[in-house]
């Protein structure tokens, strides 16, 4: 119970990587926010984690909106009292081609990939402060690292914008004892990847040594390690999760 009565935070926690994550947090001790639009999809994540004997409630949030990840942290911390650990994984991967890509489609996926990022980590990290304890994972992409592929230029750099924006956010939460980390996943098995043909999967896997996608639960357990609190060294790094496809 390495997390016991730590206070999380997962966005975009109703499926994927988002409720594997808030599932082990909340197996090593933590009251985890489950936070996502989709809310009743979101109860079926607490309820699963509730059903476990751990700890977990539904915050919705659309992340992409300044004033409601405000209003999330609030609510947080009205709930149990402090907040220890955020993880951004909230994301959107629309395939759209160059050429059909429109103003309305590019400002929603930045607003909810990277401007989310940003002022929900401030609102998470002034609150921090008090404590002065933090732990901040952003999940970003392997398509942050590599321009992206299959008709996701704009989600590529959204996610390279993350990365960008952990470092510097790393830097000037420092002092606080808030450290703010990067994971980078590759392909995974969640409904992100499943728009790609089958032979663009094929594809790709093709090209990692693994010679697989990863499940949402090893990318829970690369985020796991940064939120931990003898994790007491690392800030401003990223963790590139993607099966050896990009070594760095």
């Amino acid at each position: 119970m390495q997390l016991s009565d730590r206070v999380a935070i997962v966005t975009g926690a109703a499926r994927g990587i988002g409720a594997a994550t808030a599932a082990l947090l909340a197996q090593h001790g933590a009251h985890v926010a489950v936070s996502d639009i989709d809310a009743d999809i979101a109860d079926g994540v607490v309820s699963q984690i509730m059903a476990q004997g751990h700890s977990a409630a539904n915050f919705p949030c659309d992340v992409s909106r300044p004033d409601q990840v405000e209003t999330l942290v609030a609510q947080v911390i009205a709930r149990w009292g402090k907040l220890d650990i955020l993880v951004n994984n909230a994301g959107i991967c629309p395939r759209i081609p160059v050429e059909e890509m429109t103003e309305e489609w590019f400002d929603r996926i930045t607003g909810v990939n990277m401007k989310s990022v940003f002022f929900l980590t401030r609102a998470a990290a002034e609150a921090m402060k008090l404590n002065r304890f933090g732990r901040v994972v952003n999940v970003s992409s392997t398509g942050g690292r590599v321009g992206g592929v299959h008709n996701a230029t704009v989600y590529s750099a959204t996610k390279a914008g993350v990365l960008s924006m952990t470092k510097s956010l790393a830097r000037h939460y420092a002092p606080f004892n808030i450290l703010i980390n990067a994971v980078a996943p590759g392909a995974v098995d969640t409904r992100m990847f499943e728009s790609i043909p089958a032979d663009g999967v094929a594809d790709y896997v093709a090209t990692v040594p693994l010679k697989r996608l990863a499940q949402p639960i090893e990318i829970a357990h690369s985020i796991l390690p940064l939120c931990l609190p003898d994790m007491t060294w690392v800030t401003g790094a990223t963790l590139d999760a993607n099966g050896g496809v990009v070594m760095m």
